[in-house]
């Protein structure tokens, strides 16, 4: 069944299709609250690590976990994923937060969420299966790269006064910033790399974060001993609540209702929500939205073929919506579905959207439970979760892959677009990678189509055109096909190989009858549907002595002999 069918035939969300239409026992909910533990336990330190990556406090991170995942959870498309904030977005996010602060941020995401809500609703879903693969992989790996670099201070407790915005600025302040290199932040953070890279060798179902961090943890506890301080999630961050009372690290409460722009601006500044600020995060919105279509309907696709179930793509953009206009009134940052958490929950025994729900209902029971310990989590370690989840995200042995069989022109966009993500934005990298594929693409099949000789003798010229005569390939074709003619005086083109005629090839075709000698006589055989169409369209008429058609070509060489 194709996907545009189950769309028409799945109008629900993914909750109703697993838990209404579907019985759903006590068994079900069993490994679902199984899959919900073991997801939850993953998704708390890494919305934690990857709030801290776009430029806002821990608990933001925890907020958008539990809010936004139960909101797409419910209303979403896609019965096995997991939503929350990832590590794509953090390119993005971090210059919102650091220009217009947490509640440009918050008002970023809003509208992002609108345009989530917008391209579901016009059931734009479809639309990624028009996305390369050298593009997405061109730059997600570009994202990882700018991640993994972005790691590097926290990894090595490197004292930076100023981080540029370019990335050949980061990478030139990161090595004047070598002699500041903290030991005892390197060590927690290799040793939690280490961890976390050998852990899935032990075979063990229980995930590595938690035993990483934990070792981590453990061993800034034994530098502490010999007095060596080392950056914590509570010596960098501190909260003030609404009573008065403040505190370090993260604030053991539930997410509070608030409106997202009655939060600090840019700076600490008041945040003014005006038509000018709306037009100045209307880009990153937007970029948002599309990164955000993009991640969650790929890690669907991802999820169908490990499940074999079948996702609905528009319910999942109106979920990944309704997710990210709601987070933000309770803090939530940019929100979508996480291919590694995700999979995670599949491989967990997941049945239902039940799951997601339980692991979102997980990170706020770890708000008003663990906060304070959250709070001695040293930013190494978290920085180390970080640089592993950049790994993944790279795909390298796709790339490596890519590099080494695939065609030039997709080598090209894949180079162009990770280079353009690193240097410059997503956006950038994105708009020039579909449009230089297409180029390329188009210019691939306009090779395919060609000129075949069938025969030739006593003044005619029998032809066969194979391939779709459009813009790219006609003139080509036609300029051949009038240099190919000079001694002939009938030429008879059968067409039963051409697929396609578009306006390019039409006037193309217009352009040939014009130039043709008086002597000359063009016949055109086995017009199939789409282009008989076209001409049918642009009242193409039978010329006496000039243009004939024929339905075959035995007919037309009847008509036609000597």
């Amino acid at each position: 069944m194709k996907t545009h069918e189950i769309n028409k035939i799945r109008p629900f969300s993914a909750l109703i299709d697993a838990c209404w239409r579907e019985p759903y026992s006590l068994a079900r909910l069993l490994k679902d609250a199984i899959a919900g533990v073991t997801v939850g336990i993953i998704a708390i330190p890494l919305a934690m690590a990857l709030a801290i990556a776009s430029g806002v406090p821990p608990q933001y991170g925890l907020y958008t976990a539990a809010i936004a995942g139960i909101v797409i959870a419910v209303s979403g498309g896609s019965r096995y994923s997991v939503s929350g904030p990832t590590a794509a977005f953090v390119v993005i996010l971090y210059p919102v937060s650091q220009q217009f602060g947490l509640a440009g941020l918050l008002v970023a995401t809003l509208i992002s969420g609108v345009f989530l809500l917008l391209m579901g609703l016009a059931r734009f879903g479809r639309l990624i299966e028009y996305i390369p693969l050298p593009v997405t992989l061109g730059f997600t790996s570009g994202i990882a790269i700018t991640i993994a670099t972005m790691q590097i201070k926290d990894f090595f407790g490197l004292q930076l006064a100023h981080t540029p915005e370019n990335y050949v600025g980061k990478l030139y302040a990161l090595l004047q910033a070598l002699p500041t290199l903290d030991f005892g932040d390197t060590l927690i953070g290799a040793v939690t790399l280490l961890i976390l890279i050998f852990w899935p060798k032990l075979g063990l179902r229980v995930p590595g974060h938690l035993p990483a961090l934990l070792a981590g943890t453990a061993l800034m506890g034994l530098l502490a001993l010999f007095d060596h301080p080392v950056a914590t999630i509570g010596s960098r961050f501190s909260y003030l609540l609404a009573d008065g009372s403040s505190g370090q690290g993260i604030p053991p409460i539930l997410p509070q209702l608030l409106l997202p722009w009655d939060l600090p601006g840019g700076g600490g500044q008041p945040f003014t929500l005006s038509w000018q600020t709306v037009s100045a995060l209307l880009p990153a919105a937007f970029s948002m939205a599309m990164l955000g279509a993009i991640e969650s309907l790929l890690c669907a696709v991802v999820l169908d073929g490990m499940t074999g179930k079948k996702h609905n793509s528009n319910s999942e953009l109106i979920g990944q919506g309704a997710g990210n206009i709601i987070a933000p009134f309770f803090g939530g940052i940019t929100a979508t579905a996480a291919i590694a958490r995700s999979a995670a929950n599949v491989r967990a025994g997941a049945t239902s959207p039940v799951s997601a729900i339980i692991h979102a209902l997980l990170v706020l029971l770890a708000l008003l439970v663990l906060a304070p310990w959250l709070s001695y989590l040293p930013l190494a370690a978290m920085a180390a979760l970080l640089l592993m989840v950049a790994w993944n995200m790279s795909e390298a042995h796709k790339v490596v892959y890519l590099l080494r069989r695939a065609p030039k022109d997709d080598i090209l966009v894949l180079l162009l677009c990770m280079s353009l993500t690193v240097l410059f934005d997503m956006v950038i990298a994105i708009t020039v990678g579909i449009v230089l594929a297409s180029l390329l693409f188009m210019r691939r099949i306009a090779r395919m189509t060609r000129l075949s000789e069938l025969s030739a003798g006593d003044g005619r010229l029998v032809l066969r055109v194979n391939g779709p005569l459009f813009f790219a390939a006609a003139e080509r074709i036609f300029t051949e096909l009038l240099a190919r003619s000079e001694g002939y005086r009938t030429i008879v083109l059968q067409w039963d190989a051409v697929p396609v005629l578009d306006a390019g090839g039409l006037s193309a075709l217009r352009r040939f009858i014009d130039v043709l000698p008086a002597d000359k006589k063009l016949v055109i055989t086995d017009v199939p549907f789409q282009p008989l169409k076209t001409l049918a369209r642009a009242r193409v008429q039978p010329i006496e002595g000039r243009l004939q058609f024929y339905p075959t070509l035995p007919e037309a060489l009847a008509a036609t002999g000597a």
